[in-house]
């Protein structure tokens, strides 16, 4: 069995399962309205592969909901390996009290 790929991989993975049995479709019928393949659905539902911005478009748009709900709540610490933890606000910060 195919590891895992992420937690952001198995958050977004749930969250197009749950909207596709929502709509009472089936990994066939998503994968025909994407125009993916159903078992890559069903990877991508699983969280064995991380799917590409225009997969997760596809997926949406065949969902009939902005990609961004199904984003909505991720986040980098999701992903293994992260390593900083600093983000553009602080670098501004920071650059900001070196000049003062």
């Amino acid at each position: 069995m195919p590891a895992q790929h992420s937690e952001a991989a198995m958050y977004l993975g749930s969250r197009i399962r749950e909207m596709r049995r929502a709509r009472s479709c089936t990994l066939e019928d998503l994968g025909h309205l994407a125009e993916l393949a159903w078992t890559n659905v069903a990877k991508i539902e699983r969280g064995e592969v991380s799917p590409s911005v225009e997969t997760v478009v596809r997926i949406a748009t065949a969902l009939n909901v902005d990609p961004g709900e199904l984003l909505q709540g991720m986040h980098a610490d999701m992903y293994p390996g992260r390593t900083r933890k600093f983000t553009a606000r602080d670098l501004t910060e920071a650059r900001s009290r070196q000049r003062n």
